[in-house]
């Protein structure tokens, strides 16, 4: 009955799903700016590549 106590009672597995959560949002920032960004580049040098035809 104690382990079973014990068990109810350990956090540790819920605080390493909530640092996975974080980081999979913290991820998930990084590739939409990175993506954004990455578009917003291709714009910028093909606009150069066009002025110099």
């Amino acid at each position: 009955m104690r382990m079973l106590i014990r068990f109810a009672g350990n956090e540790d597995g819920a605080t390493a799903i909530e640092y996975g959560l974080i980081a999979l949002l913290i991820s998930t920032v990084i590739i939409a700016s990175a993506k954004s960004i990455g578009t917003s580049l291709k714009n910028i040098f093909t606009l150069v590549n066009n002025g110099f035809k």
